[in-house]
Parts: structure tokens; C-alpha cells; sequence
């Protein structure tokens, strides 16, 4: 017996993932992903209508995992700084355990090619800030940051060092924990953000 649509979709997303990472989008075939997980060619396109639909539930899979994982701290009765720490440090723990994220994101693929597929990772990214935002300003009521910025803006500029630091990471070849960079940035963004 086969496996569940959901089970080889999956399949399919890290396979696309893992290689990604491997050799990049421009190389990255259908045969290829069918080849690491285990199926024949046209058995992709039961799955999945075309590769720009593979790439869509790249992203899918990328921001529901994420989005899991930072979810667990809104839950959390801790102050905003310790939550925004923990969100840096949770979210480059998540793609530093996937190292084709930044070469799916960060592909002509997506930013020249698609308009689809950018405007859905435009969507995450938004989505992210929002929430940076969020505990910015929760941490501004709560007399844990500084009054004196703006959470969007601010929120837009750690948004911009997270994706410094992820594009850095994978330039690199991957050759530093992207997690410890985590301690690096927090060291950097509290003695901006913190209240004297």
C-alpha cells in the first residue's frame, strides 16, 4: 500500500528543501525531487500541478512551522523583552534546521519570476513583523522598553537583521551555528531598546 497524499506532499517539500540547500533553485528539477524521495517523475504531478506549486508549499510548510513555533510565545506569561529574545533565538534555530529556507526565500525564482510565490512570502515576512511589532509595543506599555521609538519602524529593522544575518549565514555555506548568532543580535538590539 502507498503512501497518504499528505505523507508524500511532505516528502516532496523537504526533498525540494534539502536539495535547495544542495544546489540551489536554477538547478533544482522535478526529477531530481523525485529521485531523493524515492518516486518516479510524473508521480510529482499527482501531487502538485506544477514546480511553482512545489515552491507555494515550501512557503506553506515554512510559515506554518514557524508560525507553531512562535505562537507557543504568545502563550507564555513572561516579560516582552524575554519573549522577543526567545523569538530571535526560536527563529533562527527553525531555519538554521533548514538550510534550503534561505535559498527558496532569497531565489530570483521568487523575486523576479513569480509574482505569486513573492507575494506569499511577502505575507510571512509581514506576518512576522506584525508580531515583532506586537511585543514591541507591549514592552513599551509595560515600561520594559524604551517610549521613544516607533514599533513598526523599529520592528521593520530587526526584521532586516534577522534576514541580514540568515542571507550572511547562507553565503557563508552555513559555516556558523545560525542559533548562537541569536545572543549576537540580542547583545546589539537591548541597549537600544531597553529603558534607562
Amino acid at each position: 500500500m502507498g503512501k497518504s497524499h499528505d505523507i508524500r506532499k511532505q516528502e516532496i517539500v523537504e526533498a525540494t528543501l534539502d536539495l535547495a540547500a544542495e544546489q540551489g533553485l536554477k538547478k533544482l528539477t522535478t526529477q531530481a525531487i523525485a529521485e531523493r524521495v524515492g518516486i518516479a517523475q510524473p508521480t510529482i504531478f499527482r501531487h502538485f500541478k506544477s514546480r511553482d506549486a512545489i515552491f507555494g508549499a515550501v512557503i506553506g510548510w515554512v510559515a506554518e512551522n514557524l508560525f507553531r513555533v512562535l505562537e507557543q510565545l504568545e502563550n507564555e506569561q513572561t516579560p516582552a523583552d524575554e519573549r522577543l529574545q526567545k523569538l530571535l533565538r526560536r527563529q533562527l534555530a527553525f531555519v538554521g534546521k533548514r538550510r534550503g529556507i534561505p535559498r527558496v526565500v532569497f531565489s530570483d525564482r521568487l523575486h523576479v519570476e513569480s509574482p505569486a510565490l513573492k507575494a506569499a512570502v511577502r505575507e510571512v515576512y509581514q506576518r512576522i513583523l506584525g508580531r515583532i511589532a506586537r511585543l514591541l509595543t507591549e514592552g513599551q506599555e509595560t515600561g520594559r522598553f524604551r517610549a521613544d521609538f516607533e514599533p513598526e519602524e523599529t520592528a521593520r529593522y530587526i526584521g532586516a537583521l534577522l534576514q541580514g544575518t540568515i542571507m550572511r549565514w547562507s553565503i557563508m555555506d552555513f559555516n556558523f551555528s545560525l542559533e548562537e548568532e541569536a545572543d549576537a543580535l540580542w547583545r546589539f538590539l537591548w541597549p537600544a531598546l531597553e529603558r534607562r
